[in-house]
């Protein structure tokens, strides 16, 4: 049995999969013609490969930038990652996680089918990660067995529908229209950098329409100046780290300056896949979505990875990696200062988080909404983690943490209510549960204001 809970959890944990059988339902909903259901759903499926692929490159480049710059500046401490984490709490949580992943995504389109709350979550990563922090959480909770996996589900499926809300109404501003929804772990830092924009950002252009002299005309393309930027930071960590530290500890046989150099063009050209990839998504996705709204989950919108706006602001994506990495190493150096448990500042959150927050906040605010959106979003990502290590138990001092505001916030949720002894959990998720499905059959729909 459990081995048939793992192959469907590893089926479901394969995004492009998920996004296949996504696409492949929506078409034959809507009665396609063969050739265009396999068109449609090869093309989502190459689409989100691509975008992962670039995805893998940027990670590559990123996680030699980490090392050259914990060297370059000879810092030790706590790094968030993912990644790293989960796959440690996989090790003892592996069938609970796997688990709570098939029942939360069943609970997902629930909630989705019979509340206001229309959002199919479809970024499988994040679900599983999410799965196996709450998993984790439940369990140092004093939950085991099916009760585990149907509490830790239900709790799984509504943070799927609840994190996507928070970011829905920024989401709208950023897109353009109501067909996309947003689904990415770090909704409460884009809410937040959102609504900074919206406080610092009065009269503030986009960023979109910054204006370069004309000799700096080709800094307009974005994969240009992505390049360029890239190409100092790695310069600067690389001519402090040294050539030993890049031939011995990296394994790097060529010329470190070199080695720099490819390194930051990697990176550009990682960012320009990622944005092919999305963009052939969404072509396929939104479309074939319409099947899933018109049959199976009426008025339901696809709740998709933060990569799904770069295209929108490609400079505001620049100006908010830079920024949050800045705001990260400034709340590294408090911690520091403080003596506590110091958070270095990943690379990798830190573009992917910090990109969104700056898109999300040059929606709200312009060119200071990405920049102090973005920063703050760096310092808040640094210090929420020191929140939630205690409800973590042994995991929780294992050198790594988990990266993104969701999973931080829905650990210290759960895990505060779990003080209150098992019963409290069970009642709460319960509770929370029903609250959206109960509220949408009792309190009238609101006619929508004309904006």
């Amino acid at each position: 049995m459990s081995s048939i809970i793992k192959f469907i959890a590893d089926l479901l944990s394969a995004p492009q999969i998920l996004i296949g059988i996504i696409v492949l339902i929506g078409l034959i909903a809507q009665r396609k013609a063969a050739h265009e259901v396999i068109r449609g759903t090869l093309k989502a499926v190459l689409g989100f490969i691509i975008l992962q692929q670039g995805a893998g490159i940027l990670v590559g480049s990123l996680d030699y930038f980490g090392q050259l710059f914990q060297e370059a500046f000879g810092v030790q401490g706590v790094v968030p990652n993912n990644e790293a984490i989960v796959s440690l709490a996989l090790n003892d949580y592996a069938t609970a996680t796997a688990a709570i992943m098939v029942i939360g995504m069943i609970a997902n389109i629930v909630i989705a089918r019979f509340s206001r709350l229309k959002y199919i979550f479809l970024t499988g990563h994040h679900t599983l990660y999410m799965a196996a922090l709450i998993g984790v959480v439940l369990t140092v909770a004093g939950l085991e067995g099916f009760v585990l996996y149907l509490f830790g589900g239900l709790a799984l499926g509504l943070t799927m529908v609840i994190f996507p809300a928070i970011a829905d109404p920024t989401m709208k501003k950023i897109v353009g229209n109501d067909e996309i929804g947003f689904g990415h772990f770090s909704s409460i830092t884009y809410w937040l950098s959102g609504e900074v924009g919206k406080i610092v950002g009065k009269d503030s252009k986009s960023t979109e329409e910054m204006k370069f002299p004309k000799w700096l005309g080709f800094l307009r393309d974005s994969s240009v100046a992505i390049g360029l930027t890239m190409l100092v930071m790695f310069l600067i960590v690389t001519l402090m780290s040294g050539p030993a530290f890049v031939a011995d500890e990296l394994g790097i046989g060529e010329n470190y300056i070199v080695f720099a150099f490819i390194q930051a063009l990697i990176f550009a050209a990682g960012v320009y896949i990622v944005l092919a990839g999305v963009r052939m998504v969404i072509a396929e996705i939104v479309p074939a979505f319409k099947g899933w709204a018109d049959k199976i989950v009426p008025e339901s919108k696809p709740a998709l990875d933060c990569p799904i706006v770069f295209p929108y602001a490609p400079n505001a994506v620049l100006i908010g990696f830079l920024v949050s990495f800045l705001g990260g190493i400034v709340g590294m150096l408090i911690l520091i200062a403080l003596n506590g448990t110091v958070i270095l500042p990943g690379v990798i959150p830190h573009f992917f988080v910090g990109a969104t927050a700056g898109v999300f906040g040059n929606a709200t605010g312009g060119r200071r909404g990405a920049v102090v959106g973005s920063f703050v979003n760096g310092v808040v990502i640094t210090f929420l983690p020191l929140l939630l290590m205690p409800v973590l138990g042994d995991l929780g001092f294992a050198n790594t943490t988990f990266s993104d505001a969701d999973f931080i916030g829905t650990g210290i949720v759960l895990g505060n209510v779990a003080l209150w002894g098992k019963w409290a959990v069970l009642v709460f998720i319960a509770v929370a549960f029903a609250a959206p499905i109960v509220y949408h059959y009792v309190v009238p729909e609101k006619a929508e204001a004309p904006e």
